[in-house]
């Protein structure tokens, strides 16, 4: 995935608004809106570091998808914690497979909880 892709998936992770993540990371929010956009920019080294520090998420995570910060998956529930260990074991192809089925169903029963 691309950085824009990797920003937005540890944005909704932590549930934050641009907004907030540019305050937390002491960046402006133009910035963050340009990081988002479909041929946005890549941020400096320095700046990179500063989104990850406020997502609690490494920088290689950012730029390539691996690397999600330890205490990130720590503060998940164990049955989460056991899920990812067990999609991270499957191919590429699979994962995504694994992962949209999860995301998908997880919809289904948020809406029907409503």
């Amino acid at each position: 995935m691309s950085f824009k892709e990797n920003l937005r998936e540890a944005i909704d992770f932590r549930g934050l608004g641009q907004k907030e993540l540019a305050y937390k990371a002491k960046i402006s929010l133009r910035s963050i809106e340009n990081y988002l956009r479909e041929n946005g920019s890549i941020p400096a080294a320095d700046t990179a570091v500063q989104i990850a520090k406020a997502l609690g998420v490494t920088v290689e995570y950012l730029v390539d998808g691996k690397g999600l910060a330890e205490e990130t998956v720590s503060t998940l529930d164990p049955e989460i914690q056991k899920l990812i260990r067990c999609i991270k074991k499957l191919p590429k192809n699979k994962q995504l497979i694994v992962t949209q089925n999860a995301i998908n169903l997880a919809e289904i029963l948020f809406q029907q909880k409503k």
